[in-house]
C-alpha cells in the first residue's frame, strides 16, 4: 500500500468514527453480527438515514455485508481500526516520551529546591 493510499485509508476510517451514531453502530457490531433493522432500532432516525451511515462505513472498510437469502447481516472488520490505533499509536509513544522528560526534568527541579 502507498503512502497516499494509506492516508486516504486513514481519513475514511477517523471521518467514518467522527460520527457518534456511527461509532455506536460498531460497538454494536463488535458484539456480532446484525441486521440493518437491528442497528436501527436504538436509534431515533429512519431505516434510509441508518443505512447511510452504513454506506459510510462500508465505504471506509469498518463494516461488510453479507447477503443470506432474505437476511443481509452487517458485520466489523476490524482490520482498519486496528491502523488509525497503529497510527494513534505511534503519537503516543512519542507523546509519553516528551512526558517521561518533562517529569524527569520536574523531579530535578524539585530536589534543587
Amino acid at each position: 500500500m502507498t503512502a497516499a493510499e494509506s492516508t486516504a485509508h486513514l481519513d475514511a476510517t477517523f471521518a467514518a468514527l467522527a460520527d457518534p451514531t456511527r461509532r455506536a453502530i460498531l460497538a454494536r457490531l463488535a458484539q456480532g453480527e446484525a441486521t440493518v433493522t437491528e442497528l436501527a432500532a436504538p436509534f431515533a432516525m429512519t431505516l434510509p438515514a441508518i443505512s447511510k451511515h452504513l454506506k459510510v462505513l462500508e465505504r471506509a472498510g469498518l463494516i461488510t455485508r453479507g447477503r443470506e437469502a432474505q437476511w443481509r447481516p452487517c458485520r466489523i472488520d476490524p482490520a482498519p481500526l486496528k491502523e488509525a490505533a497503529d497510527w494513534v499509536g505511534a503519537y503516543r509513544a512519542l507523546w509519553d516520551a516528551r512526558f517521561d522528560r518533562l517529569d524527569a526534568y520536574l523531579r530535578q527541579l524539585e530536589q534543587e529546591e
